[in-house]
């Protein structure tokens, strides 16, 4: 779909233009304003600046703007995609973890059916070795029935 173009009458420095554009009323307005506005301080700097002269300085006064705005933008998406791999670093952590405290927790259980409530399960380590050895039990007595 194409980008509704609107024509838009700008008093620019006393010259009228006329400017097509896809952007609203209200958005150009600020934009003749903010132009009308640096011209008129560009001037009062340097009152023997010619309107040509003028319209230059502005020009490379937004350029300069522009790329330093660009510069931002470049370097805050940037952090926001360094963010974002963190946050799924730490989503995959939390998941580990959720994974370790079952296994140990699993572990806690097979202990506690065995009898052997005081044995500490100190990591995850630890846990999946009771559980094989708890599984190695199971199979060693399905194999003597």
């Amino acid at each position: 779909m194409a980008l509704e173009k609107n024509r838009y009458k700008a008093v620019i420095d006393g010259k009228t233009y006329t400017i097509i554009g896809s952007k609203n009323k209200q958005h150009m307005d600020l934009v003749n304003q903010l132009v009308n506005d640096q011209l008129k301080e560009i001037r009062q700097i340097s009152p023997s600046v010619t309107k040509e002269e003028g319209a230059v300085l502005l020009a490379i006064n937004a350029v300069s703007d522009q790329l330093t705005k660009q510069t931002r933008i470049l370097h805050l998406e940037k952090e926001i995609a360094e963010l974002k791999q963190r946050q799924i670093r730490m989503v995959e952590l939390e998941n580990r973890m959720k994974r370790m405290e079952a296994l140990e927790q699993e572990a806690r259980d097979v202990l506690k059916k065995q009898g052997r409530s005081d044995v500490e399960v100190h990591n995850h380590v630890e846990a999946q070795q009771i559980l094989n050895e708890n599984r190695k039990q199971q199979i060693k007595e399905k194999t003597q029935s």
